[in-house]
């Protein structure tokens, strides 16, 4: 019943903001027909807002969706990935006076006692989590991140009305067995409920700090783990440009030769030596310092989602590289037959 119910508001969320418009007939009608009795947003607002704000009104599992297509500009129309690409960090917020309630609590004392200062007005909210800048009694700069309350409930209903769903196409279509969608959502479900977890995104950060001790290509913030809960985390804040912003590299002649190579060589580093890698590198989580625009540094944070290959995908990985960079795009069929 709980289900159901889940997927009559979804249908009716699609049908407010006429997402219906995105589908080529006759896919539509039915979405199109049901629009005459449920009210819809102003006509105003283009699609991009729309499916913006509709994705944020399903919650966390859809915004999570939102952020992944926002990062493919090769396949989503720039409109639509304009305002997607807001959610990566500027999801609607839920009141700064609930967040300093979570973290007193998670602290046990008042956030006055840690903080010399707290911004309850938050710099990032995401699907997860939203994220208040602080300074820690001694003076050092800090950002506190605090998990969604409630969002557990609302991720297990919304992953167990999908399961239900891929289970249905499964039995009924080949496409579905061959996509093998049980799978797909099942891997989906350990990796978002692991970003819930602050302790163990705590010690993922911990880990990559130390895989690139006294590296000039990326710079990682310290965690403080008196401080640090399984829904608060206090860790260094950092500042940069956001790796999207080219715009701001070409006007401060920043050397957007070694950025890219730089790039490259920290996303080799990571996945074939250390076997150890970010796998959230959307521009929300990724900047970069220009103090010295010749010699521009990466800084990473949200580590809540990483991933690690075993020797066999490591190779098969290098293979289909090399592969794309001699144009040899039998030696990749060769090797996706193979794999």
């Amino acid at each position: 019943m709980n289900n159901f119910k889940r997927l009559i508001f979804i249908l009716w969320v699609l049908i407010k903001y006429r997402i219906d418009s995105f589908l080529p007939p006759p896919k539509n009608k039915l979405l199109k027909f049901l629009g005459v009795i449920v009210p819809n947003v102003k006509s105003c607002k283009s699609r991009g807002e729309r499916l913006r704000d509709a994705l944020q009104t399903l919650g966390p599992v859809f915004i999570k969706f939102g952020q992944m297509i926002s990062t493919r500009r090769d396949l989503v129309p720039e409109d639509i990935a304009s305002y997607l690409e807001t959610l990566q960090d500027r999801v609607a917020p839920f009141p700064g006076q609930e967040a300093q309630k979570i973290i007193e609590k998670n602290l046990e004392s008042s956030i006055d006692k840690t903080f010399s200062s707290f911004s309850s007005e938050p710099i990032a909210s995401a699907s997860v989590a939203q994220v208040h800048s602080a300074t820690l009694i001694g003076g050092k700069e800090v950002v506190i991140k605090v998990i969604r309350p409630g969002i557990d409930k609302t991720i297990n209903e919304d992953l167990n009305l999908m399961l239900g769903i891929a289970r249905l196409i499964e039995k009924y279509s080949i496409d579905g067995r061959r996509l093998r969608l049980i799978e797909v959502l099942t891997d989906y479900r350990i990796t978002i409920l692991d970003e819930l977890d602050l302790m163990r995104e705590a010690a993922n950060t911990v880990l990559l700090k130390r895989n690139f001790k006294n590296s000039k290509l990326l710079y990682v913030p310290e965690i403080y783990w008196d401080l640090t809960s399984r829904n608060v985390m206090v860790e260094e804040r950092i500042y940069g440009i956001p790796i999207n912003r080219t715009d701001i590299f070409r006007e401060k002649n920043v050397n957007m030769q070694s950025l890219a190579e730089r790039g490259l060589e920290i996303f080799f580093t990571q996945v074939f030596e250390h076997s150890f890698f970010h796998a959230d590198m959307h521009p929300g989580n990724v900047f970069v310092n220009i103090d010295d625009p010749e010699n521009p540094t990466y800084c990473a944070v949200d580590f809540g989602i990483v991933g690690t290959l075993d020797p066999d995908s490591q190779r098969y990985l290098a293979q289909n590289l090399v592969a794309f960079f001699n144009r040899d795009y039998r030696a990749v069929a060769e090797l996706h037959v193979e794999s």
